[in-house]
């Protein structure tokens, strides 16, 4: 039963990978050949020159620079807020805080579709149409980085805070001495799942940005589908290009993905 486990689970790891494989395959192959019938994973040459000319097609360095800027800050801004939105919702008492971590809970099934017109009015009365403020602040405060993290802290032992509270520990004391340290793990869970929304995102930049110099990457990919056709060749070298540092980032910090999944009670256990 474990061997077809194993196969079964190595079957589906191929076909996941088989889209990234075509993707970096047709990054290489010369113009004439992208669409050339039959289809072939390999053209006749291996035309290396499609990256450089994909980075100097439009100011590629550009969006990369903005998206690493707009997906690290926001991501530290996430880490702080939902950390500590976690912290009130797990360790203190208040009245009525498990109805409104369940209200905000529920913000989950709104889908962003609905939010984006108010979230750009409110963004234009605020003056931060086409600036970073607009990419970044709007999606610092999340309720799934919130949960995730408050699954982590019910996990500690409550002994740890009264005995903080004796040695004349404050609230922000215990949070950040004793609590920040013992999530690491779920930090770095958080991190990476923020880091990757903010990296990937489309709508929202291409809704509240219109000039060039503000543009991310998943904007930059749109400008390679011309009027009067694609340069599939170059389309696919600039989107492994974008795939490269979340694929690192991710294998890199696989395992505190796994845990974080595992211990916050997501996986179902």
């Amino acid at each position: 039963m474990m061997t077809v486990n194993y196969a079964a689970l190595c079957v589906s790891g191929f076909l996941m990978l088989v889209p990234f494989l075509w993707m970096a395959a047709t990054s290489l192959k010369a113009d004439n050949e992208v669409l050339s019938m039959p289809l072939r994973l390999i053209g006749s040459r291996i035309a290396f020159e499609n990256y450089p000319r994909a980075w100097n097609y439009f100011p590629f360095a550009r969006f990369i620079l903005n998206d690493l800027f707009v997906s690290a800050a926001g991501t530290v801004l996430a880490l702080i807020t939902s950390s500590l939105s976690a912290y009130a919702f797990a360790r203190l008492r208040f009245r009525g805080k498990d109805k409104l971590f369940f209200a905000y809970l529920a913000t989950l099934m709104v889908p962003q579709q609905v939010v984006v017109i108010p979230m750009f009015l409110m963004m234009k009365q605020l003056g931060w149409v086409n600036t970073y403020w607009a990419l970044i602040i709007p999606w610092a405060f999340t309720a799934f980085g919130t949960f995730l993290l408050r699954q982590f802290y019910m996990t500690i032992p409550y002994d740890l805070d009264e005995a903080a509270v004796i040695d004349g520990c404050s609230h922000f004391g215990i949070y950040w001495r004793i609590i920040l340290p013992l999530v690491r793990t779920g930090l770095a869970a958080l991190g990476v799942f923020t880091f990757i929304g903010y990296w990937n995102s489309l709508l929202w930049p291409l809704i509240i940005t219109n000039q060039q110099s503000l543009y991310t990457l998943p904007i930059g990919l749109q400008m390679y589908h011309g009027q009067y056709g694609t340069q599939w060749n170059l389309l696919m070298a600039a989107s492994t290009i974008t795939v490269l540092p979340t694929m690192i980032i991710y294998l890199i910090a696989q395992r505190h993905i796994v845990q974080g999944i595992t211990l916050s009670g997501i996986a179902g256990r």
